[in-house]
């Protein structure tokens, strides 16, 4: 069974530095029925031998990647995206288990993304990301192997389409998406021109200064992320800007 939500996500890897892992998680993907990689900046022939050799009979999942040199590049088109993290981190993010988060992919255009071996998705990358999903470990030993994390994710997806899920309050946190929230959520492209615009705006009406800015723009990033925009509503935050640009420009 082939279900077109699992053939619609995304599995982004960014800058993916191992051959077999990227043969491998080619492979699992074709097991569960997922459809589209993404790779990002590769480090490594995602094509050649050894990723062959770990895909076996998905090759064809390696030949048809997408290959990018962005991660926004990447995005485009997804309306929900999740970013996965291994590391504690001092950013004010809510973390949520495989089985609590992915139901949320399955309601639209959406995206996994997942960092390179060594490092993990930089904060810069996880601020692209509406929601943030961590693989509860042990704490003995928590760092998974990059195609480990891909297949578990992958695997609950598989599930939550063979069983028809849906996240229940008394087994699960408060997913990111409230009942009664927009369905039909701005795409990535739209959320980041908005981003873009508002920096300007801000810059130019002093709110942000040049050596602040970045650290500034992820907190806005974060605080309008949670709100889970619909392509309505980026569009009239879009109008407020103009408007406030045309008015402060001298007469």
């Amino acid at each position: 069974m082939s279900d077109p939500r699992l053939r619609d996500i995304k599995i982004i890897l960014v800058e993916p530095a191992g051959p077999l892992n990227v043969g491998a998680i080619a492979r699992v993907m074709k097991n569960m029925g997922l459809g589209q990689l993404i790779l990002v900046n590769p480090h490594c022939d995602p094509v050649g031998e050894d990723a062959k050799r770990m895909a076996v009979h998905a090759d064809d999942y390696l030949t048809q990647a997408q290959v990018v040199e962005t991660l926004s590049e990447g995005l485009v088109g997804c309306e929900r995206v999740i970013a996965t993290t291994a590391r504690s981190r001092r950013l004010q993010i809510a973390t949520h288990s495989p089985r609590q988060i992915l139901p949320w992919l399955l309601e639209g255009s959406a995206a996994l993304v997942f960092g390179p071996e060594d490092r993990g998705l930089s904060n810069d990358e996880l601020y692209h990301a509406q929601a943030f999903l961590q693989i509860p470990t042990s704490p003995e030993y928590a760092a998974l192997n990059l195609a480990q994390a891909v297949t578990i994710c992958c695997y609950e997806l598989r599930q939550l389409v063979l069983e028809d899920l849906n996240p229940s309050p008394e087994t699960s946190l408060q997913p990111p998406v409230e009942a009664g929230q927009p369905q039909n959520l701005a795409p990535f492209q739209q959320r980041e021109a908005f981003f873009q615009a508002l920096e300007a705006a801000l810059l130019e009406i002093g709110y942000l200064y040049p050596h602040t800015a970045k650290s500034r723009m992820q907190k806005l990033r974060q605080l309008f992320n949670r709100s889970h925009l619909s392509a309505q509503e980026v569009a009239m935050l879009r109008g407020m800007i103009r408007q406030l640009h045309w008015k402060i420009q001298p007469k």
